[in-house]
């Protein structure tokens, strides 16, 4: 259409304006490191088109906001917004794994095929003959691989990157001498792997030591490692010297995983299990340490010159699930109805997906009113047989079933398909990077220590306000017990008693041969307090739960002492949703039916535990009021461990954070507005005052005629009106009010104290405080020791008038100015003299004329008298 504006910018491709600032800005700030797409020239050309409206049609000119149909019409649509956080994209590569820094990262990509064995894989039969190899060490042996620097208990995750330790990756493995060197090569440094150290202790025998949880001491039961250069025909054992715990699913026929590289690309020939030989056994060397416990076992390997990896499961890592969601990312149909979001970053910096699966509605209120169930799995990174049930449940939730269509129909799937990336990443059991096991922290307040689990828990908060969560289901691993069962969580209510297992007796109908009903347990113990499930239902799921899968297999039916292999997992994850609807079916027949043989099946229970104690009891009546977890037996054989609580470095940071958040509840409502400010203040200020005048009447109830207020009344009054208080009540009778003009002069709140403390007092009493109150304290004890001999109208000596404020001197003067030589002080100046001087004060002889006036005895020794009255009654004693 315009030949010379196309030759003249065919060579460049235009980028929307926005997204050449964005990239300016993000490159100005250090975000962005590559090259600005859209070059300088490029702003005029769009200058000169832009004069043209004609122009604007132009292909080249397009902007990547807005999408155009197959016609090219000009009515264009904007594209869907963004994501906070970068998902997937179908041009570029997926997110690279972040690691620890501490963590040395092969460069090469492992990945296996899925394969399902065309016949059962049965357990191992002990014979009874197996060795137990005496453990020899690397004093005696050769050590072939060992890990430089592993972080353990005392050391703290600080920071991530991609491909983890900077430098140049050593090769850890040792040298072959020549073809003929038949030393086994090992290496455990890419995803989910882990292995420490191996010991050549014979010509083919080896010891391996697995590595702890990264920033722990414990959680050595995961195992995943490489072993190349191979020779056929030839047996080899393998000796793992430092698991953990004393009982095994080894020691009843499970078998360890194995996988062939060349049969994986000549026959298509995935994991299988192999071993022979098997035998669990304690560690006879004692550190003075926990006990720790060795697994043996024996293998041919099928190939010369071999790759073979060896797994204590079959490995499910971080990458693929994000291949796996990349598919659905890209599927037009799936993407529909199943959004992958991200819920938060973990500790290192990898992405939490959630995924929101639910078929568009309608109109709101269809919306509104389906019920919400959560799922989630990889809480232990060990434990990869969850991530194979959740894979199961996505393949068929997201099918063209019509089972599965229902199911997004009629409710809001909310599913967190790998809790702890971290630690799938690094090869933890058990914790995350901050060296705890997360399932023992869903009350945590740490959001940045714990942010999958704390953002997990906030979002099911949130869910629960918008709608009803039907269900709850943590997938885990379990390597004690065969079969798949689950816990859960007694009902406390009567309304919905027995209700909690409904879900489990209709999921083991469904899956006969592999959910075992006999297995679960709904005993809720203080030590699971901090678990998924417990805090969920503390928060309203009645129907919560923990699927435990075994890492063996099955003891029931058809499956019976055969391994359990991924299909099955997955299949687990079918049977799943097809129990959601047998449980939310609207024709309650299979619900009723199962309700009813769970009471019976309880009333054989409780008959069994009566009948073991030689009692027998009538269960027509009561059998019901019995509680449930008195029936029940403890957890104990679960495969969770006692929480360790929190690291060192981040039990001030808790301890600060549960204080914030008591002050946050504990502080009073702000108020609003000035009004309500306003009336706070006065409600406030009339229970002042509703305190003061019933405070008053009890302190002036046991007062002597006269006894002043404590505090002074002078206190009451305002300062600028104090003088003339003082010269009108020096003419006051006792029980004369106060004139009006004098009661204005006077503090209106304090105007009845002050009625009632005058009504008692004597004509020309004055408010003046004590004497000694006008002499300097350190010279108390001087002034009265001179003054107990001084005659009448004797003035101060010069020596004693340099102990007195100078301000004070004239009150002194005129006071004294009428005492008789020997008078003792008044009983208000003695409570100011220092306790030892008291008696000297108080000598006999100065009070000789006391017993004829015993009103004056009471009021010099007792009373509180200012010293105006008492001269008074000094003079008329001297007359």
């Amino acid at each position: 259409m315009f030949p010379a504006l196309e030759t003249e910018i065919k060579p460049e491709t235009l980028s929307d304006p926005y997204e050449d600032f964005m990239h300016h800005h993000l490159q100005y700030y250090g975000y962005f490191k590559g090259p600005t797409c859209l070059p300088s020239t490029g702003h005029a050309q769009i200058d000169a088109v832009g004069k043209d409206p004609l122009m604007l049609s132009s292909p080249l000119l397009r902007s990547r906001q807005l999408l155009y149909d197959e016609l090219d019409e000009v009515n264009p649509r904007l594209r869907e917004p963004r994501e906070l956080f970068s998902f997937f994209s179908s041009r570029g590569p997926l997110q690279a794994p972040k690691w620890p820094i501490e963590c040395e990262v092969i460069k090469e990509n492992i990945h296996h095929i899925e394969w399902v064995p065309p016949e059962p894989e049965y357990f191992y039969q002990p014979t009874g003959d197996e060795k137990e190899p005496e453990i020899v060490g690397e004093e005696q042996g050769t050590v072939v691989y060992q890990l430089d620097s592993v972080p353990t208990e005392g050391a703290y995750f600080t920071s991530s990157r991609i491909g983890g330790k900077r430098g140049i990756i050593k090769e850890l493995a040792v040298t072959l001498q020549g073809p003929e060197d038949n030393t086994l090569l090992f290496e455990s440094r890419f995803e989910s792997g882990n292995l420490q150290k191996a010991v050549r202790v014979g010509a083919y025998e080896y010891e391996l030591t697995l590595r702890t949880d990264l920033y722990t001491d414990k959680h050595t039961q995961w195992f995943y490692f490489r072993v190349q250069n191979t020779r056929k025909e030839v047996t080899y054992r393998f000796t793992i010297v430092n698991l953990l715990k004393p009982k095994s699913l080894y020691a009843v026929g499970m078998k360890p995983l194995m996988y062939s590289q060349l049969d994986a690309t000549t026959y298509n020939v995935g994991w299988r299990r192999e071993g022979r030989e098997i035998k669990y056994y304690k560690n006879s060397a004692d550190d003075g340490q926990q006990p720790l416990f060795c697994l043996t076992w024996t293998v041919q390997f099928p190939h010369d010159q071999d790759t073979c990896f060896f797994a204590h499961f079959y490995p499910y890592t971080y990458t693929d699930l994000q291949c796996y969601l990349l598919s659905i990312a890209n599927n037009p149909i799936q993407s529909q109805f199943c959004k992958p979001r991200a819920l938060c970053r973990s500790l290192a910096g990898n992405t939490v997906y959630l995924l929101t699966i639910t078929n568009p509605s309608r109109t709101p209120q269809e919306a509104a009113a389906k019920k919400a169930v959560v799922l989630s799995a990889r809480v232990h990174p060990g434990e990869s047989n969850g991530s194979w049930i959740m894979r199961g449940f996505l393949d068929f939730i997201l099918s063209n079933s019509p089972d599965a269509q229902l199911l997004r129909d009629i409710f809001v799937f909310k599913v967190i398909p790998m809790l702890n990336p971290d630690g799938v990443i690094v090869g933890n059991y058990r914790c995350s990077l901050a060296g705890r096991d997360l399932n023992r922290h869903y009350k945590t307040v740490l959001k940045d220590s714990f942010p999958c689990i704390w953002y997990t828990k906030n979002m099911i908060k949130r869910l629960l306000e918008e709608r009803e969560v039907l269900l709850y289901c943590d997938f885990h691993g379990h390597s004690r017990k065969n079969n798949i069962f689950l816990y859960g969580c007694n009902s406390n209510s009567r309304k919905h008693w027995l209700h909690e297992r409904v879900f489990p007796l209709m999921l083991s109908k469904n899956a006969p041969d592999k959910f075992s009903f006999d297995s679960c347990n709904f005993k809720v113990q203080k030590c699971k307090e901090g678990t998924g499930r417990v805090v969920m239902w503390r928060m309203g799921v009645i129907n919560s739960y923990t699927i435990e899968s075994t890492f063996g297999g099955s003891t029931l039916g058809s499956k019976r002492d055969t391994h359990f292999t991924v299909e099955d997992l997955k299949s687990l994850g079918y049977h799943v949703c097809d129990t959601i609807l047998d449980f939310c079916d609207p024709d309650q027949t299979k619900y009723t039916q199962c309700l009813q043989e769970l009471k019976e099946l309880l009333q054989q229970e409780i008959h069994k535990k009566f009948s073991n104690f030689g009692q027998d009891v009538d269960l027509e009546a009561s059998w019901s009021d019995i509680p449930l977890s008195d029936i029940e037996s403890s957890t104990s054989g679960s495969d969770s461990s006692l929480s360790d609580g929190l690291p060192a470095h981040l039990l001030n940071i808790a301890n600060e954070l549960n204080q914030k958040m008591l002050l946050k509840k504990t502080k009073k409502k702000r108020l609003q507005t000035r009004k309500q400010r306003n009336e706070q203040y006065q409600k406030n200020y009339l229970m002042r005052e509703l305190k003061l005048a019933e405070d008053t009447p009890t302190q002036l109830s046991g007062r002597n005629k006269g006894t002043s207020l404590e505090p002074p009344l002078t206190s009451l009054v305002l300062p600028k009106n104090k003088e003339t208080v003082q010269t009108q009540l020096s003419g006051r009778n006792k029980g004369t009010s106060l004139e009006p003009p004098q009661t204005s002069l006077v503090l209106p709140k304090n105007k009845e104290t002050v009625q009632t403390q005058l009504s008692g007092r004597n004509k020309g009493i004055s408010l003046e405080p004590p004497l000694t109150s006008l002499v300097l304290p350190k010279n108390k004890e001087t002034v009265q020791t001179q003054l107990s001999g001084r005659d009448k109208g004797t003035s101060l000596e010069p020596p004693l008038t340099n102990l007195v404020l100078p301000k004070n001197m004239e009150t002194v003067q005129t006071q004294l100015s009428g005492r008789n030589k020997g008078t003792s002080l008044e009983p208000p100046l003695t409570n100011l003299v220092l306790p030892k001087n008291k008696e000297t004060v108080q000598d006999p002889k100065l009070l000789s004329y006391i017993p004829r006036r015993p009103e004056i005895k009471s009021s010099l020794i007792g009373g509180v008298h200012q010293i105006g009255p008492v001269l008074t009654h000094f003079q008329e004693v001297q007359k």
